[in-house]
């Protein structure tokens, strides 16, 4: 195919023959500065893009523009048009995230001379350098091993007669070493050649070279998260010990910056070898030039955030600085862009950071309200096959249902849209306990989850998963958001005080009063409804008492529950970081914080148990109203013509009274008798 046709190698060409008339345009007259030279060198960072190629929900299949990597090219594209000279570097939890990356690590593996469809990506746009994240891990050794292009000498990992293919940037981790070599799994730090454009002492353009070191650290945490495939095989090693290994190295071998990629947020706690967060320590390492951040993804700089991490001592969340030290954070799914805008000074020995001039910022792919950056054509069209063979993927069954699970009736106590969610994370923490964390063995294992969809804002707002074959996108109407599974461990007071806020769903009812009540308060959300569903607990909600004083005869395996017994709830990271204001949860208390995500939790329990029925997992209602008789109507709304599926789901106090509520939203009015 010419290339006037192609549109991959026009952008390939494109950005050479930029890159080429910059330099020709430069009139290079000298290879070393002289004192008093300047330049602007922007480094560009994504990370966490967890494989979101492109902007679509391959759950719902739809497309979805707030995400995608696709939009984030977009705003790069922008960046070196903007800026003569960029270093463009990835943070890492690249290769794993959606159902394109799991199609790709499980399904139909790329063969050792193909690349990877993000890698692809990241290749087409020149990316000069990235790190590993903990999710990089996920799909195990031998697969990390290919798709990097490494030689790993690690057990279970084949050596070959040659690496497979990979990006065409090198890849550094500096924390993770083999134990059969006792060295780095990745290299530990690269020092690149950067061209640049600088301004010599005379204001004339001068091209020169700067060495720019990269260095890249990841969670400690991976030992656990993944130890199924790093047990026996790597070791974590200290990360603020390795960092004030390397960078005096990195300095002594040339290295005119540090960039340290580090996949990790901030945490100025006394410093751990086994800190999750270790930025704000790394920050304090004499030689670090930049700190570009990841793994939490939040968006830093920004004014207005009060998220904890960047309202810490030395942390400048509006100029984008911690412990002084440029650094940046780009949120998520390829959502911003962040751009370190290093202004830079020659002193005639080495080149500095004038800290005062350099700008840090985190561009968002949003432009307005609704509306985004346009996505990159040419890089839609470099994973077209992948993109659409997932989406077939996502449409091929995972097992099946028997019974029809949906959320019409779950302000009414119908858990059949719940309880499979519930099963799942409550197997996955009593594994996970059993696995690596035996001092709570002894410890009960509870979940709780939410209706998330509930009628908000209109009747088409309901989980509704016919009875059948149950496929990938499926498991995004039963559980609707991309939450990660976390534990807590609480007392019988706690858990009390959990469902006490839960039961805040439903209004005050008055019994004597003779004029229709309405149950539901319209202003609690039904993501904030999180109830039990074990056939060990019970529990009343008497919705005549006032809000923090309803619940009755909370009781486990028959007896009831004492203010001291301690159990242990698996959750989502919302609700257990504070989300929703649930007394108690703040993330103090927090046993677990998984790397996997509810909803693929979810997906792993269906394919292991391959049938669903009512039974096993659509019955096991741990809740119901206080009895009590009241002279008026006691109404809800859900959507019309379906009080059979209320009694198939053992409520028969259910009844409609209109098929219409004349709300204009699709709803139907329907009455509980809160007597039966």
């Amino acid at each position: 195919m010419p290339a006037a046709s192609n549109p991959i190698l026009r952008y390939q060409i494109g950005i050479a023959f930029a890159s080429v008339s910059a330099l020709f345009s430069a009139s290079a007259i000298a290879a070393q500065p002289s004192k008093g030279a300047s330049a602007v060198l922007a480094v560009l960072e994504t990370s966490d893009l967890h494989s979101n190629v492109v902007g679509y929900d391959y759950y719902k299949l739809l497309d979805e523009p707030s995400i995608g990597f696709d939009r984030t090219a977009t705003l790069i594209r922008q960046a070196r048009k903007e800026f003569a000279n960029t270093l463009l570097l990835d943070n890492g939890d690249t290769i794993q995230g959606t159902a394109f990356a799991d199609y790709q690590a499980l399904v139909a593996p790329p063969k050792c001379g193909e690349v990877l469809g993000i890698y692809k990506i990241m290749n087409a746009l020149g990316y000069e350098g990235a790190t590993v994240g903990n999710h990089e891990f996920n799909y195990g050794l031998p697969f990390l091993n290919q798709i990097t292009g490494s030689s790993f000498k690690v057990k279970d990992v084949q050596a070959g007669a040659k690496p497979c293919a990979g990006p065409k940037f090198p890849i550094v981790l500096a924390n993770i070493q083999s134990l059969q070599t006792k060295q780095p799994l990745f290299a530990p730090y690269r020092i690149l050649d950067k061209k640049i454009v600088a301004t010599g002492a005379n204001g004339k353009p001068v091209e020169i070279t700067v060495k720019v070191g990269i260095i890249g650290f990841t969670p400690p945490d991976i030992m656990s998260w993944d130890k199924r495939w790093l047990d026996g095989r790597v070791t974590p090693l200290d990360i603020r010990a390795t960092a004030e290994k390397y960078i005096p190295e990195m300095k002594k071998k040339g290295a005119d910056l540090v960039v340290v990629l580090g996949h990790a947020g901030l945490d100025d706690s006394p410093y751990s070898a086994k800190m999750e967060n270790t930025n704000w320590h790394l920050a304090k390492v004499p030689g670090v030039d930049v700190v570009l951040m990841g793994h939490a993804h939040q968006l830093f700089p920004n004014k207005d955030s009060t998220v904890g991490q960047f309202n810490l001592p030395g942390v400048d969340k509006v100029r984008g600085l911690v412990n002084g030290v440029p650094a940046v954070m780009p949120s998520q799914w390829g959502k911003h862009l962040g751009v370190v805008q290093l202004h830079l000074k020659y002193d005639g020995k080495a080149w500095t950071v004038d800290k005062d001039k350099t700008v840090v910022q985190a561009r968002s792919t949003q432009t307005g309200p609704k509306t985004f950056v346009e996505p990159d054509a040419e890089v839609r069209a470099l994973v077209k096959a992948e993109h659409e063979a997932t989406i077939a993927y996502v449409k091929t069954p995972i097992g099946a249902t028997q019974f029809r699970m949906s959320s019409y009736f779950a302000d009414v106590g119908d858990p059949s849209a719940i309880e499979v969610v519930n099963r799942a994370q409550a197997g996955y923490v009593a594994n996970y306990v059993k696995a690596n964390l035996p001092q709570y063995a002894n410890l009960p294992v509870l979940s709780v989850s939410a209706p998330f969809k509930g009628g908000f804002p209109t009747a088409a707002d309901f989980t509704d998963v016919p009875a059948g074959d149950l496929a990938l996108n499926n498991a995004a109407d039963l559980y609707l958001f991309p939450n990660s599974l976390y534990a807590v461990k609480v007392d019988g007071a706690g858990l009390k005080a959990w469902l006490e806020t839960a039961a805040g769903r439903f209004n005050t009812i008055d019994p004597k009063q003779s004029a229709q009540q309405e149950l539901v308060n319209s202003r609690f959300p039904s993501f904030n409804f999180d109830t039990i569903t074990s056939p060990d607990v019970s529990y009343e909600i008497d919705v005549t008492r006032a809000p923090g004083d309803r619940i009755r005869n909370l009781q486990y395996r028959g007896k009831a529950v004492d203010a001291k017994q301690e159990f242990l709830v698996a959750t989502n990271n919302y609700r257990a970081s504070g989300g929703g204001g649930f007394p108690g949860l703040d993330g103090r208390n927090v046993v677990l914080a998984s790397p996997d995500n509810n909803r693929d939790i979810l997906i792993e329990y269906v394919r292991n148990a391959k049938q669903l029925t009512r039974k096993e997992h659509g019955s096991a209602r741990s809740w119901k109203f206080a009895r009590v008789e009241t002279a008026g109507p006691v109404v809800f709304r859900s959507a019309p013509g379906l009080v059979d599926l209320a009694k198939e789901a053992g409520l028969t106090n259910v009844s409609q009274l209109k098929e219409d509520d004349g709300g204009g939203k699709g709803m139907a009015l329907y009455a509980v008798d809160l007597s039966k």
